[in-house]
């Protein structure tokens, strides 16, 4: 059982947000794309580093974070990334905050590799 401090000390921690900034150059292809359900998988390539502490906000949900930056200095605008502590990524679309994944690069075949055409034997011989 816990005791009463521990339990307020749980209830303060307030969640980081990591804010991932879409490149300017792409804001447009995002802002005009129609909308699809489900995970969006976005490019790491496609977003600002986010090196520094002002690139964080603290806020118990993506929500509470965008009304935090909404009349900031740098508020969050669609196609902005928000990671959580624990990796899981939102990113900001004109309804609202869902989820998304970072796109893994595709493996590139091992040359000599069991099952590639170079190693079968001709047929025709």
């Amino acid at each position: 059982m816990h005791n009463k401090s521990q339990v307020q000390e749980s209830a303060t921690i307030m969640p980081t947000y990591r804010i991932h900034r879409l490149k300017d150059h792409l804001r447009q292809q995002v802002r005009f794309a129609p909308h699809v359900s489900g995970t969006a998988i976005v490019k790491p390539r496609d977003y600002q580093v986010a090196e520094e502490v002002a690139d964080q906000v603290e806020a118990p949900t993506p929500y509470a974070a965008f009304f935090a930056l909404r009349d900031s200095a740098a508020p969050l605008d669609v196609g902005d990334l928000l990671e959580a502590g624990d990796g899981t990524l939102r990113i900001f679309k004109f309804v609202g905050f869902e989820e998304a994944q970072w796109a893994l690069p595709e493996q590139k075949p091992v040359a000599g590799a069991v099952g590639q055409p170079e190693d079968q034997p001709s047929a025709l011989q």
